[in-house]
């Protein structure tokens, strides 16, 4: 990973950590899991998404609204789809 990748990298980790639990525990291991496969498109959505307000964040990633733009519904599906996972192989190693 070059500097300014590694720069880059360091900010979206700090911009995906909100201060929330629930938010850090979706958009965290996100990032580390799947930031780096995405497209460069969907990486660009990405940034877009954590631009948003909390509230906002909050709302769509506990599925209680989506999105209006479907760029940002798609990026939110694959956080909770992501975080669905993760709980599916948690609950498989109990």
């Amino acid at each position: 990973m070059s500097d300014n990748e590694d720069t880059v990298r360091k900010r979206l980790y700090w911009h995906s950590r909100r201060g929330m639990w629930e938010l850090d525990l979706l958009l965290v291991p996100f990032l580390e899991d799947c930031y780096d496969a995405l497209s460069p498109e969907d990486q660009v959505r990405y940034r877009e998404l954590i631009a948003a307000e909390d509230q906002d964040l909050f709302t769509w990633l506990m599925r209680r609204e989506w999105p209006e733009d479907e760029d940002l519904r798609r990026i939110v599906q694959m956080i909770v789809e992501h975080a669905e996972a993760l709980d599916r192989r948690r609950h498989q190693t109990l």
